[in-house]
């Protein structure tokens, strides 16, 4: 009997090691198939929220997590039940854009300590081709004292969960898979074929799944840089890029790709692996770098577009009221990692202003912890001089600018700054705001 069969039958656990916005899902659709889950964290406070119901990513919700037959934990002495492993802890980057390995370098020791023969552990953190053979794989056999390929075996298949999307969830994205050798790929595709509507689609090997995932994030990562370059130029040329987007989707072959800050764990991120991997390798990358460089300083860009209006009108700047209006990385998402609003509050310190954030999705113990902002309410926002829209968030296009405008001043010149265009051009034209939009 395979391992994949043993796992169906309820013989062997399933365990998913880090229970963020990818792992949760994991667990709970597993779960969900009656399949036997341990769901470990080594955060204890997440164990805490989970062992109560409590879906801190709103991934899943309330009572998806409340229901689902898992063991959560933070005891690493419970993976020893288990014999599929899957991890989906955060790779981050370091300040100089160099991929931050610790989590799952930290994940594979712990799970090398508390391997037993015979099992599969299957990555899904975005790493560089090559990094769970050459860096994971030594860990695992060090730790376990087991060596791969006949005491244990190895397999990677990217996660595609986009966070907040309510549409393209965990079951209807088609799941890239791959394995060691022919038996390890059979298992993770029989794993993953149980929770997959959409399906499985094995490759060769684990290094082309790797590849796969760094490429379709950079892929996308270049066509909005090449969309920001676009509106940088227009801007100066006074030019509405917004509306150049809107003509050049009227044809068949358009990409649809709009302007905008880009962060988030997966498209500010993955191109960096793709390009410190190809330079460990003697070749620059210039078109994904250059994308990166361009998506990187967006967030100066919008600021100092905000200040060029303030200036017009005639303001000094320090003196200017303004309320920032969402943090996260993304529409109607809680997720503020890496968020591009952080570089925007930054950029309008250096000009001496202060601004207020408020968000209605992001956490403001999170918000403070992470980038030291202090979030207000919407109904601490009043009498301000400016306001820039920095996140598109449902609520806030549901304001209209009749709810907007109640954020500013009744007298004086009013800035708005509308950076993903939540407002319809003609409409703010006629408004009689001082405004501008990316």
């Amino acid at each position: 009997m395979t391992l994949s069969e043993k796992i169906k039958n309820r013989e062997r656990y399933i365990a998913v090691v880090g229970l963020g916005y990818v792992g949760l899902p994991l667990a709970v659709a597993f779960a969900g198939k009656g399949l036997k889950v341990i769901g470990f964290d080594i955060s204890e406070r997440r164990i805490g929220e989970l062992k109560k119901g409590y879906d801190p990513t709103e991934e899943v919700g309330d009572r998806a997590v409340k229901n689902a037959d898992i063991l959560f934990t933070n005891d690493e002495s419970e993976l020893k039940k288990a014999s599929f492993f899957v991890v989906t802890v955060p790779t981050p980057i370091n300040f100089d854009h160099t991929p931050d390995l610790t989590p799952v370098i930290s994940a594979s020791t712990l799970i090398g300590r508390n391997l037993t023969e015979g099992s599969l552990v299957v990555y899904e953190s975005t790493v560089y081709p090559g990094c769970t053979e050459d860096t994971c794989v030594p860990i695992l056999e060090k730790e376990s004292g087991l060596k791969c390929g006949t005491g244990f075996k190895v397999g990677y298949s990217p996660e595609r969960i986009n966070p907040g999307d309510k549409v393209h969830r965990l079951a209807n994205i088609k799941k890239v898979v791959s394995g060691m050798d022919e038996e390890s790929l059979a298992d993770v595709k029989a794993v993953y074929d149980t929770i997959i509507e959409a399906g499985t689609y094995p490759v060769s090997n684990i290094r082309t799944a790797e590849a796969i995932k760094v490429a379709e994030n950079s892929q996308r990562d270049v066509n909005i840089a090449f969309m920001n370059e676009l509106a940088m130029v227009f801007d100066r040329m006074g030019i509405d890029s917004g509306e150049v987007a809107d003509g050049m989707n009227t044809k068949w072959n358009a990409l649809g790709f709009r302007p905008g800050l880009v962060g988030g764990h997966c498209i500010g991120v993955d191109p960096y692996y793709f390009t410190f991997q190809a330079e460990r390798l003697g070749v620059h990358s210039t078109i994904v770098l250059g994308g990166r460089k361009v998506n990187d300083g967006m967030g100066y860009f919008v600021a100092d577009a905000a200040v060029k209006k303030m200036r017009e009108a005639g303001l000094e700047p320090k003196n200017v009221k303004t309320a920032v209006l969402g943090l996260t990385f993304k529409e109607n998402c809680k997720d503020i990692r890496n968020t591009k609003v952080v570089d925007i509050v930054s950029r309008l310190k250096e000009y001496g202003i202060d601004a207020e954030v408020t968000d209605c999705c992001a956490e403001k113990e999170a918000a403070m912890r992470e980038y030291g902002i202090p979030l207000k309410d919407i109904g601490e926002i009043k009498d301000c001089d400016c306001v820039i829209v920095a996140v598109a968030h449902s609520e806030y296009k549901q304001m209209g600018l009749s709810g907007l405008s109640k954020l500013f001043k009744k007298d004086g010149k009013r800035i708005f700054v509308d950076v993903k265009g939540i407002v319809p051009r003609e409409e703010i034209k006629n408004s009689g705001f001082i405004w501008w939009r990316l």
